[in-house]
């Protein structure tokens, strides 16, 4: 299989894949331009993979799925970039993504709480306003500027998202709760979620970067907690709690 260069956010990588899958899973993140760094699929990467998506089934519960290679190579590609993107102030961050009038608002929970269903009211009760930027794994970019919120070909299982790039406005966690409530939140309240739904790097090295970066984002964005029910009214509360 041939390599391929893939740009996000602003960083180019060359991928050298075992399969073809993944070049066109990236197809509207290609360019010519030249990589800032090389990642090489090997069969132990598609291995590990496989090895970890059955542990966490295992763990959570749920049947073991007998994932096709070329499948768990799209994973092995993001993760081997992931690991590498501190190095340009960009890390990933678990989260549903949406952009309004050129500022992005990030949410994220744990698993099971609506984050998507959650952007989808934002979409209906806002509109053509409202942006998808990323639906599940989007990378956060830190510039001299602030953060920046990026797309990526990795957007959930719905492929809801684009190849953009949007300041941050806010960081919004989600809980369940009958009444629509937000309220605005310090860092150290919410820090350890918020770790929770970073990528850590197994490299030390990369892991200090990625915390330095999570440090400098809590710095930069507004914070806040909302407690909502599922109807569009709970989009109508976020947003204008966030907006301003």
């Amino acid at each position: 299989m041939s390599s391929f260069n893939v740009k996000m956010a602003s960083v180019v990588v060359r991928v050298e894949p075992i399969f073809s899958r993944v070049e066109r899973y990236c197809r509207d993140y290609l360019t010519d331009e030249p990589a800032d760094f090389s990642v090489k699929i090997l069969p132990e990467d598609i291995a590990y993979e496989r090895e970890r998506s059955d542990r966490e089934s295992i763990t959570e519960g749920l049947p073991v799925v007998d994932y096709p290679d070329d499948y768990l190579e799209e994973l092995a590609v993001y993760r081997k970039i992931c690991e590498k993107m501190p190095d340009y102030g960009a890390f990933l961050f678990h989260g549903s993504a949406i952009a309004v009038e050129g500022q992005a608002f990030l949410f994220t929970a744990k698993s099971g709480t609506g984050k998507s269903t959650h952007t989808r009211l934002w979409r209906q009760y806002l509109g053509e306003k409202a942006v998808m930027v990323n639906d599940d794994k989007p990378l956060i970019r830190m510039t001299d500027s602030g953060p920046l919120v990026c797309g990526t070909p990795y957007c959930g299982k719905h492929g809801i998202g684009s190849n953009i790039s949007v300041p941050l406005k806010a960081v919004c966690i989600l809980t369940r709760a009958k009444k629509n409530s937000i309220r605005r939140v310090a860092p150290g309240e919410v820090r350890p979620l918020l770790l929770q739904q970073t990528y850590r790097p197994a490299d030390p090295v990369q892991l200090m970067k990625t915390l330095d970066l999570m440090d400098r984002l809590t710095e930069w964005a507004s914070l806040y907690v909302l407690g909502c029910n599922m109807d569009i009214s709970a989009a109508e509360t976020a947003y204008n709690g966030m907006k301003d």
